[in-house]
């Protein structure tokens, strides 16, 4: 293991995060309310680590390696959520503990969008701009963004970008260069989220909300400036907005990419996930719309409008609201848990199992019971016209049957603190599929969840958000053989 390799990009990385705190100290010297110290602390005691880190190894250069490029992202999503924490730690406006300053910051950086900060209508500007900051930044991944700007890491960036993109499929490059990659999928990212910015501003909301709920709109994180999420703006041209940005940013941005090149829609129409994915979105609207509809919830209009937002809000794992969906009638809500299990597409900003693993699961499901009728045939399972290769079916097996284990003992855990069923089993589900709001007790926010549990459900989000297999790969003793 090239331990001075991991040490010094660890340091540049850190280097570059404390940058970081310096825009919410700009926001917060714009709007006055004198709350910058927290971000000039946070910023000079990143930077120095960072300094310190990387002054000894800067002349280790050396390629990095598979197995140091999983090591590297685990350690900088876990020491970036902890020293991501510092200004929330700093802050006389916020005055919460190391285990809730650290819950925010993974949250935020895994786009979970789960809170354990309440009266957000009151906070300074800044501190609310950092806090969507940080989900921005998690959205398409802080290890990507390095490579695409660092010349620095050309050392094996593509070991990088395989640890901590997400999909099950991570070989599939747009450009020959693996930082060509990275650049392009960081231009598509930044255009729509000034785009969902501008709509945002034009269909009501002020220039801060705009750009603040832009960020986690397009990292599909869920945190907002109002205690009461979208819900605060009553506004339905901008819950629409938020509809069309939240679909865009939870499909693959590969296909934006080869769509934009094409000027074509043909890449969404000829790709199977894709498909898969409108379908989903299309059937579980029109059932809670039908369901609102008919037990008299809601009348036509409104159930339409609340439907579509928090159907495509939760399964796409943003997490806004605009209602209380928890308190609706029977099974929607724990419909729309299930729901966000199988989150976005592969190779989005979205959480949960991503809807490829969900067709190939389906697919291999169905070859299956065919084999029942016709034992004798031979069964090939396709993606977009493509055979699928059987390590590839095996691989998305795999990874669901060790995604289940985790949610069942991480839930058992939970609950043997005195939590009850639903409220454990929702916050498992919000935190390891990165959505966000749950059900019962943790369905406003975390903020009364024990210490205990807010430290294992930090370690749900961290998995949930580096697809489980990065970071237990990193645990296994063969991992550390020579």
């Amino acid at each position: 293991m090239q331990l001075l390799v991991i040490q010094r990009i660890l340091g540049i990385l850190l280097v570059v995060f404390s940058f970081t705190m310096l825009p919410p100290a700009l926001i917060g010297l714009i709007y006055s309310d004198l709350s910058i110290t927290p971000f000039i602390k946070g910023f000079f005691l990143l930077l120095i680590i960072g300094i310190f880190l990387w002054f000894p190894a800067r002349n280790n250069k050396r390629e990095l390696r598979l197995r140091e490029g999983f090591l590297v992202v685990v350690l900088f999503w876990v020491v970036l959520g902890v020293s991501g924490a510092a200004p929330l730690m700093f802050s006389n406006e916020l005055q919460i503990s190391l285990a809730d300053a650290v819950f925010e910051s993974i949250s935020g950086l895994t786009t979970t969008g789960a809170t354990v900060i309440t009266g957000l209508d009151d906070l300074p500007k800044s501190i609310l701009f950092y806090r969507q900051q940080l989900q921005w930044l998690g959205g398409m991944g802080i290890i990507v963004l390095a490579i695409a700007i660092l010349p620095l890491l050309g050392i094996g960036g593509i070991q990088l970008y395989r640890a901590e993109t997400p999909g099950p499929v991570k070989d599939s490059k747009l450009t020959p260069r693996i930082k060509g990659t990275a650049k392009l999928l960081w231009i598509i990212y930044v255009t729509f989220t000034i785009l969902c910015a501008l709509a945002y501003y034009l269909a009501g909301m002020d220039v801060f909300d705009a750009i603040c709920h832009s960020f986690s709109t397009i990292a599909i994180g869920g945190f907002s400036t109002h205690d009461a999420s979208m819900g605060y703006f009553s506004n339905n041209a901008i819950e629409l907005v938020a509809v069309v940005f939240m679909l865009l940013s939870a499909a693959n941005f590969s296909l934006h990419f080869l769509a934009w090149r094409s000027l074509s829609l043909k890449p969404y129409q000829l790709d199977s996930e894709f498909k898969m994915y409108g379908l989903i979105m299309v059937v579980l609207t029109v059932i809670t719309i039908a369901y609102l509809y008919f037990t008299n919830t809601y009348g036509f209009a409104e159930s339409f409008y609340l439907s579509l937002f928090q159907v495509v809000s939760i399964a796409t794992t943003t997490g806004f609201t605009t209602a209380d969906y928890s308190h609706w009638p029977t099974f929607l809500p724990i419909l729309f848990i299930f729901a966000s299990f199988i989150g976005g597409c592969a190779g989005s900003t979205g959480g949960g199992m991503k809807v490829i693993r969900f067709l190939l699961l389906f697919k291999q499901g169905w070859r299956e019971v065919t084999r029942l009728v016709h034992p004798n045939a031979r069964l090939v399972i396709k993606l977009n016209k493509k055979r699928v290769e059987r390590d590839v079916v095996q691989a998305v097996w795999g990874f669901f049957s060790i995604y289940i284990a985790i949610f069942v003992i991480f839930m058992l855990l939970i609950m043997a603190t005195g939590m009850d069923q639903v409220s454990a089993f929702s916050a498992v589900a919000a935190t390891l599929n990165n959505l966000g709001p749950g059900l019962g007790d943790v369905a406003a926010n975390f903020k009364e969840v024990n210490d205990f549990t807010k430290w294992l459900l930090c370690l749900a989000m961290l998995l949930g958000r580096l697809e489980i297999f990065t970071l237990l790969v990193v645990l296994t003793p063969m991992f550390w053989r020579k």
